[in-house]
């Protein structure tokens, strides 16, 4: 297993009424987050919301591991395919859209359960974000102007390490959109991102949050993300990315720089990618699953479970976890289109 910190010893303080329950079930890619988010939500008559940068977009369904029909189960899922391919969408975006569904589950007394693979758009969400200067899109098409006379992605790195070493240094010159949008906030706040980021922050009020870790053995899970990688090229991955190209997404969209989708948009006219393309790809999900780990872990107050979430024995822990801290939960057993008592 990935080493992790403890769990805390000390009993969770009592839940205020006042404050609503949310689940959150965080975890590395293939380590059963969705699985284990169905079975809560049908045993307490919640619903799930995906805290995934990855899933927001519609037609990257396989190689992002969207959650089927089938897998769902009938439990109501949302933040899944929200915007096209095409569009820029944000760690802010993300919280203010997530903020909406926990207001209308709140409303119909709903559990929400989160399944969190991105850290960036957890903390966004729980921790808030700072008020950077909204998108403008006038800027944004003078500086794309500006880089195309003066040689591309390389001219805005010189400006944005002349505006912001610091961040300059976190951004890769081939990322036109991270480039952009750091220029952008230096420009219209007038000083560095990392000074706009540091002024206040409006977490989430309202909600008793309970997180859940998944910390399977680190050999297995391994064998399991290439298992799944094969699986999804089994169930017509190859072909999603073909439909997508042939439907007129852009080569540009940021999702075709999601793990996998280069490399089988790359090697379409070769037919079947070859096992060198296939380990290449299930390496770069097993080194991202190690960079999952290194953000969660740094995440306070979770109580993590070792195993997949679709361990019988997972299940029971994240069972009692929640009716501990929830006691009014304690006993429940709904069908998902029950109601909290």
């Amino acid at each position: 297993m990935f080493p992790i910190p403890p769990n805390e010893s000390a009993a969770a303080p009592a839940v205020p009424e006042a404050l609503a329950p949310l689940v959150v079930i965080l975890g590395p890619t293939a380590s059963g987050k969705s699985a284990l988010a169905v079975s809560l939500a049908e045993r307490f008559g919640g619903e799930v919301l995906a805290c995934d940068s990855t899933q927001v977009y519609r037609g990257f369904d396989i190689g992002t591991a969207k959650p089927t029909l089938e897998e769902r189960r009938g439990v109501p899922h949302h933040l899944l395919d929200i915007v096209e391919p095409s569009a820029v969408f944000t760690a802010g975006e993300y919280r203010r859209q997530a903020l909406n569904v926990l207001a209308d589950l709140r409303s119909r007394n709903r559990l929400p359960i989160l399944t969190a693979g991105t850290g960036l758009y957890l903390r966004a969400l729980l921790e808030g974000l700072a008020e950077a200067p909204e998108r403008s899109d006038a800027l944004r098409a003078r500086l794309q102007e500006s880089a195309e006379r003066h040689g591309g992605n390389q001219y805005l790195h010189r400006m944005l390490r002349r505006l912001d070493p610091v961040t300059a240094a976190r951004i890769s010159p081939n990322d036109t959109q991270k480039l952009i949008r750091a220029l952008e906030i230096c420009l219209l706040a007038g000083k560095p991102v990392a000074d706009v980021h540091r002024a206040g922050r409006a977490p989430l009020e309202g909600y008793a949050i309970l997180k859940l870790g998944l910390n399977p053995p680190r050999a297995a899970l391994y064998d399991r993300i290439g298992l799944r990688v094969q699986q999804m090229l089994d169930q017509g991955w190859l072909e999603e990315v073909a439909a997508l190209l042939r439907n007129g997404t852009p080569l540009s969209a940021k999702p075709f720089e999601f793990l996998g989708y280069r490399e089988l948009r790359d090697h379409l006219e070769g037919g079947t990618p070859s096992p060198k393309v296939i380990e290449a790809i299930a390496q770069d999900t097993r080194r991202y699953a190690k960079r999952q780990f290194t953000w969660f872990r740094k995440e306070s107050g979770v109580r993590w479970l070792a195993g997949f979430g679709d361990d019988q024995h997972v299940l029971q822990s994240a069972l009692s976890a929640i009716e501990t801290r929830f006691p009014a939960l304690a006993g429940m057993h709904a069908p998902h289109s029950g109601q909290l008592a």
